[in-house]
């Protein structure tokens, strides 16, 4: 999957590019521990998410698009310091972030009154093969985030003429600090506009024996989803060893 990014001459220097997400895991997946005691198994150690491949593949899946500059959270005000250059286009966006007004999510539970939502400009436009949209989200499993992106997808087949501008909700009002340069801002993933056909059926008892038999060896068996399910994938080696640890060849679904 051939996916192109291009951005104004004047900022190629300056800008982070998009990483593969596999290259963008969080620092507490490196830290947590991969079991834990479990107070419903009267202490026994229990597997965390931290060996669960559904879990991390997920997070490794696609590409994150970062926050092109710090910008510094006080008293409810987002501010930066970024000084770019004249660019190519005139009516690009020289600002990491802009706002929407709350009244366009009126409707939805995401609406809070007096509550602006934010949105994350993008410095990139994001070019992909025809038939390919691209489904852009919250960075996923990322709770640790001040903020929620709202869920979008774009015909990015058609649509790469200008960037994605990624709205969201500030989730965390008490935030203070400094959001960092490189912060994962969106999670984006390619998928094929085909249309779904759903076979709705019952398990044949040549499937509910199969069924006994993976359950059985999902609960008696570690790593037994890894060995026998788990399809490879490019780069997860080198992901799951840079933090610290993961350790696939034990790993089992959660």
């Amino acid at each position: 999957m051939r996916v192109v990014f291009r951005c104004d001459p004047a900022l190629r220097d300056m800008l982070p590019p998009p990483v593969p997400a596999r290259d963008a895991l969080p620092d507490w997946l490196r830290a947590m521990a991969p079991r834990a005691a479990s107070e419903l198994h009267g202490g026994e150690a229990v597997r965390t998410v931290k060996q669960c491949p559904p879990f991390v593949d997920a997070m490794m899946h696609g590409f994150i698009v970062p926050l092109p500059c710090d910008v510094h959270v006080e008293a409810g005000r987002l501010s930066w310091d970024w000084d770019i250059p004249p660019l190519a286009a005139a009516l690009h966006p020289r600002s990491p972030i802009s706002f929407h007004t709350p009244a366009q999510l009126e409707g939805t539970p995401l609406h809070r009154p007096g509550q602006v939502a934010v949105k994350f400009n993008s410095f990139w436009t994001i070019e992909l093969e025809p038939g390919w949209s691209l489904l852009a989200t919250h960075p996923l499993n990322r709770d640790d985030l001040p903020f929620r992106l709202l869920t979008g997808m774009v015909d990015c087949d058609r649509y790469h003429d200008v960037g994605i501008l990624f709205p969201a909700v500030w989730t965390d009002p008490g935030f203070e600090g400094v959001l960092r340069r490189g912060t994962p801002v969106a999670h984006c993933i390619p998928v094929q506009r085909e249309p779904l056909t759903l076979c709705i059926d019952t398990l044949g008892r040549n499937e509910a024996r199969q069924y006994d038999a993976a359950a059985r060896s999902l609960l008696e068996a570690p790593g037994h989803y890894r060995r026998h399910y788990r399809a490879a994938r490019s780069g997860v080696g080198e992901a799951l060893a840079q933090s610290g640890g993961i350790e696939p060849e034990r790993a089992d679904s959660a």
